[in-house]
């Protein structure tokens, strides 16, 4: 099959698969998810695991791209070196070959961006409820010694319990520390995006992901927007307007403290997993009560 202009990236080129089309040998084309400017998604079947999965496949343009080989076998490592209940599972990778591609876990659900531009800003309980379980995934990278770098509304699939997807900039810490620009603008920590600062990137950072998503879920708007003729990086300049008198004063403080401009005043990942116990009590109580459930 010859690769084409991909319509929705102009500047990249697309495998233009249709369903039924193989990807390679044994892995069926079913329908395409999407891409952005270096992979394409797809799902998938799978003729050894008898399953939907998804492919994620470096587009056509790259493949004889050094750089680009290297970013995918990069991925392929963060994803076999860490494994964890709420993230995105890996079933191999194809680095070789003419379609260099990623299999991943299929996961049916929303990205957490998707509910909040198409509904609204979720409710604190159900704000608290994935917090939770991010904060643990967090806990995990520290642990690990590893950073993502790229905490956001659109890396969260909301299944029955929320997942983190896209390893594709995640590194150990010691790589990461010094490298300012990686990552999604709205969502990089100060560190991130100040060269001066850059030895400070680390797990902290993360966490300051995290609360720029949770201050999102909650409010339905970027705590950090860019607006036209601003600075590219307004979290350097000011803080996070203050949080809508809905949200519960704890919930409120937490996600301050997630925001704070210096790493040392953010809580760890386990530490924000522990405080954040007594207000997942009062949200699985409170949801309940919704319910009719006692």
């Amino acid at each position: 099959m010859v690769a084409e202009i991909d319509r929705e990236h102009p500047h990249a080129s697309t495998w233009g698969l249709a369903a039924g089309d193989d990807l390679v040998a044994g892995r069926r084309n079913l329908t395409r998810l999407g891409g952005g400017d270096r992979y394409e998604a797809y799902v998938v079947w799978d003729e050894r695991l008898h399953a939907a999965v998804v492919a994620k496949v470096l587009r056509p343009h790259l493949v004889t791209d050094a750089r680009a080989r290297a970013g995918i076998a990069r991925e392929a490592r963060a994803l076999e070196t860490l494994q964890h209940p709420d993230l995105v599972r890996s079933f191999g990778a194809v680095l070789d070959g003419p379609r260099p591609h990623l299999l991943l876990e299929f996961l049916d659900g929303p990205r957490l961006s998707t509910l909040v531009r198409r509904f609204g800003p979720l409710s604190p309980e159900q704000t608290v409820l994935f917090a939770r379980r991010l904060s643990s995934v967090l806990a995990f990278f520290e642990t690990e010694g590893w950073v993502h770098l790229d905490v956001k509304p659109r890396n969260i699939v909301m299944t029955a319990t929320p997942r983190l997807i896209d390893l594709s900039v995640a590194r150990p810490v010691h790589e990461a520390r010094g490298r300012t620009g990686v990552g999604t603008d709205a969502y990089m920590a100060p560190e991130q995006c100040d060269r001066s600062r850059a030895h400070e990137i680390g797990p902290s950072s993360d966490i300051w992901g995290l609360g720029a998503t949770l201050y999102e879920a909650v409010t339905g708007a970027q705590a950090f927007p860019r607006h036209t003729g601003g600075p590219r990086y307004p979290q350097l300049n000011a803080p996070a307007p203050p949080l809508p008198e809905r949200v519960p004063i704890p919930l409120a403080d937490l996600i301050a403290r997630c925001l704070a401009d210096r790493p040392a005043e953010r809580p760890s990942g386990a530490e924000l997993y522990d405080l954040l116990e007594p207000l997942t009590d009062w949200a699985e109580h409170a949801t309940r009560r919704v319910r009719g459930v006692r």
